[in-house]
């Protein structure tokens, strides 16, 4: 008798959901169908864009399906037409309600980006930089109607560096998140059945969407949380600030000491190595930044343009 290969739907939508998709394919699984947010305007022509996901879909030839949700029955019976044994889900951008959870006989795993129950929700890895988490990781976890509340399959840790931002975060949980993937792909494929892991009760924590407006940097908290924003909003959305009277986007930042009873946002010190902010606590060095309409350029660039910033001292 001939044994057909695990059947798979994936549903992923940005970048870093495509290491999954090509570990999925790897693994000897069959990506019988991809499913991928409808194409949306981008870029300043504001044309219709595919996802990465859908991009990396059609590269190889995997039909791509792209409804705007699953609430009409005849979205819910075009996925279960694929007769899925599997669905695997990350970074996607629907919530599958309890129908579509019932459709693949193995159920659903969502690949998400945190050490659950820490940081459920839409922005994971940006919300560990700002709360200044010396971990994060990933989690292969079994979806249930909850939001990320499923029990745990595979899990991979990493420890966060001093100087991590969003992106760089981002760029190896990615990486992990498709070894864990693989991994229980892998597994399952063999015969395995997979050990689940009830997530804790306690130390749960949501992981709110990005907003623009937290860009806006607040000199009135201390230096060491600013440091921490503009590292998690890089490359989205990037820490914004008025300095010296000019908006600045803020790319690169670190706490340093301030002087004491110096007004909030007052500019200390402003040399080649970088241009000190007062803080509520400490001080905050601006390292690059980008001017209205131009590039990002390091301090000293920045200070060539604006030479009278050179004759503050502390």
């Amino acid at each position: 008798m001939t044994i057909r290969p695990l059947r798979v739907v994936f549903a992923g939508t940005p970048d870093f959901a495509v290491p999954c998709f090509h570990a999925c394919r790897a693994s000897g699984a069959e990506v019988v169908a991809v499913y991928t947010q409808p194409d949306r305007p981008a870029g300043r022509g504001r044309k219709l864009a595919a996802s990465p996901v859908k991009e990396a879909a059609l590269a190889v030839g995997v039909p791509v399906e792209q409804p705007e949700s699953f609430k009409a029955a005849v979205d819910r019976d075009r996925l279960a037409s694929w007769e899925p044994d599997l669905i695997v889900v990350v970074a996607y951008g629907l919530i599958l309600p309890r129908k579509v959870l019932a459709i693949p006989r193995l159920g659903c795993w969502n690949v998400h980006a945190s050490l659950l129950p820490r940081w459920r929700g839409a922005a994971p890895i940006q919300r560990a930089i700002l709360a200044g988490d010396t971990e994060s990781g990933v989690d292969l976890m079994q979806m249930e109607a909850g939001l990320d509340t499923g029990p745990i399959l595979v899990e991979r840790a990493t420890t966060l560096t001093a100087d991590e931002t969003g992106g760089s975060l981002h760029d190896r949980l990615s990486a992990l998140g498709a070894d864990a993937l693989a991994e229980g792909l892998c597994r399952v494929m063999a015969g395995e059945s997979l050990p689940s892991r009830a997530q804790r009760d306690d130390g749960v924590a949501y992981a709110h969407k990005l907003d623009k407006a937290e860009a806006a940097l607040d000199f009135s908290l201390p230096a060491i949380a600013l440091e921490r924003k503009v590292r998690a909003f890089d490359p989205w959305p990037v820490a914004e600030a008025e300095i010296a009277g000019e908006r600045l986007r803020i790319w690169s930042a670190r706490a340093v000491d301030g002087l004491p009873g110096a007004t909030p946002g007052q500019v200390l010190r402003a040399t080649r190595d970088g241009i000190d902010v007062a803080c509520a606590e400490g001080a905050l060095r601006l390292l690059a930044v980008q001017r209205p309409g131009g590039r990002r350029i390091g301090a000293a660039d920045y200070l060539n343009a604006r030479p009278e910033l050179k004759q503050v001292t502390s």
